[in-house]
């Protein structure tokens, strides 16, 4: 093999390891630590991103690039060689635009942002949070500063961060055709909500229960104990340090099972698809999803495709009602099905029906937009929050914790993530035709307890080949076209239309 290509793999894979143990740090800060260790540990998390930095950016990874250009053109395109130094390249050009001081002090105030966030959110007190959202937008501000070319609007900046090569004109357009199919289907619902009921969901549910149901749920999907972690958190969320090494998190709420049980099957798919990266990927820039779009359609593909079927629960049902029998031991399949698929507006975004949902991610898409160009003062984004939620899904959120707070997203300073989700449902659904198309029974085999079947397809097209492809490449060979919104309408519609009897 040539040699150059093994040391820019040696030197890759010390920089992997620099940023997985941060990842490990950080899901530490967010599970185990002690809420007085924030600070320092803030410093820690920052100290080894601009170690993992400045080696990424260094001249040898440069010469080194340079050198295996030729290398990596003559291999095929799809090989794991020619990928790596591919993505290395594109990843370098982009890192190497931003000091390391910069990219430092970026970690080290979301880091710190976290900590206040869970206290702010705590006590509902939107400008205890004010000061730290104020420096993660400054010091967002001053990297779009060294990313954009003199064209790029800042958000195109933020959302290729999670979207590769996803423009924002092309967000509002997707959206625009979303919103345009969800409009009339929820005010359709609406005028027949009284025949959906959610009550049996809004029982005393221990949490120790719930725990112990949500491992046993997630096991029988795929996860294994000797792979994989359950933790509670103040907000849900998916990490790993290796493919073997999975950690997810969910939230135990003890009047409402919605949150752990549909909170457990959204992260164990973004689970899944780090799980099933190849290992002969491990340790390099190609071990992880290709995208936050695709990531997010894996999780709302397990959440809502998988987790709020009749033939999921057909299987799944005796369980939950053996593991709560005076709650649902008299609640027959029926109702319970249709509980879980209430469409009712909602304060909180993550427990939202799939109706309203992308709702939520078009204001805040429209929100962040505002937030980056200026036009939105973050002192008064509360009242902005409130003004466009109250439009969007005639609701105004009783407190800052149930309104702008209740997201952890812009404590870390990720802008430009939100839509994501829902590219993530509208992509979900693209796969789901597919995979309907090769695999039709899939549905009996859900209702057998069986998902094996699920886990290998997603794993032979899109898990195992991590960031070998870019997003635009990967819908390409997998349904062979770009993002089509036609599909998840299409979804709604028919589950919804025969839930409300609407047709």
């Amino acid at each position: 093999m040539n040699p150059k290509f093994l040391e820019l793999k040696k030197r890759l894979a010390e920089i992997h390891d620099l940023n997985k143990i941060s990842w490990v740090l950080g899901w530490d800060q967010q599970t185990m630590m002690a809420p007085r260790g924030g600070a320092v540990r803030a410093e820690q998390i920052a100290t080894l991103n601009k170690i993992a930095l400045e080696r990424f950016t260094s001249p040898e990874i440069g010469r080194l690039l340079d050198d295996l250009q030729a290398y990596g053109e003559s291999l095929p395109y799809d090989s794991d060689d020619a990928s790596l130094i591919r993505v290395a390249r594109h990843d370098y050009e982009k890192a190497r635009r931003v000091p390391a001081e910069l990219q430092a002090e970026r970690v080290r105030a979301s880091s710190l942002a976290r900590q206040v966030w869970v206290e702010a959110r705590q006590k509902s007190d939107f400008n205890l949070f004010l000061p730290h959202l104020q420096k993660n937008v400054d010091l967002t501000m001053q990297y779009v500063e060294c990313m954009a070319d003199g064209q790029e609007q800042a958000y195109d900046v933020l959302l290729d961060d999670y979207e590769q090569d996803m423009k924002t004109a092309d967000v509002a357009r997707v959206f625009a055709e979303l919103k345009a199919g969800l409009v009339p289907l929820i005010a359709a619902i609406r005028a027949k909500e009284e025949r959906v009921s959610d009550a049996c969901l809004h029982q005393p549910f221990p949490a120790e229960q719930q725990k112990t149901f949500c491992w046993n749920l997630i096991e029988q999907l795929g996860a294994k104990r000797e792979s994989w972690r359950l933790d509670p958190t103040v907000h849900p969320f998916a990490s790993n340090s290796a493919t073997q090494d999975i950690r997810i998190t969910t939230r135990y709420y003890d009047n409402f099972l919605n949150p752990a049980l549909f909170g457990s099957m959204h992260e164990f798919g973004h689970g899944l698809y780090e799980h099933q990266v190849s290992q002969n990927l491990e340790r390099t820039p190609l071990c992880r999803g290709a995208s936050l779009g695709l990531h997010e359609s894996q999780s709302r593909m397990w959440e809502n495709l998988v987790g709020r079927s009749r033939a999921f629960w057909r299987f799944m049902y005796p369980q939950l009602q053996a593991a709560f029998p005076s709650q649902l031991g008299g609640v027959d399949l029926e109702t319970f099905y249709r509980a879980i698929n209430k469409v009712q507006p909602s304060y909180i975004r993550v427990e939202a029906d799939e109706a309203t949902y992308s709702l939520h991610i078009i204001l805040r898409f429209e929100l962040e937009q505002e937030m980056v160009n200026g036009q939105l003062a973050l002192r008064d984004l509360p009242e902005a929050w409130d003004s466009r939620f109250e439009q969007y899904l005639g609701l105004k959120a009783p407190n800052d914790a149930e309104g702008v707070l209740q997201d952890i997203h812009w404590s870390g300073g990720m802008i430009g993530y939100f839509p994501t989700y829902s590219l993530g449902s509208i992509i979900a659904n693209q796969l789901w035709e597919k995979i309907m198309a090769d695999v039709p029974d899939l549905p009996a085999q859900f209702e057998r307890g069986e998902f094996t079947a699920l886990r290998v397809w997603l794993r032979e097209h899109l898990h195992q080949h991590g960031r070998k492809f870019t997003p635009t490449e990967i819908l390409q060979r997998i349904v062979g076209g770009g993002i089509d919104v036609k599909p998840y309408l299409r979804y709604l519609h028919k589950k919804y239309g025969e839930i409300y009897e609407l047709n």
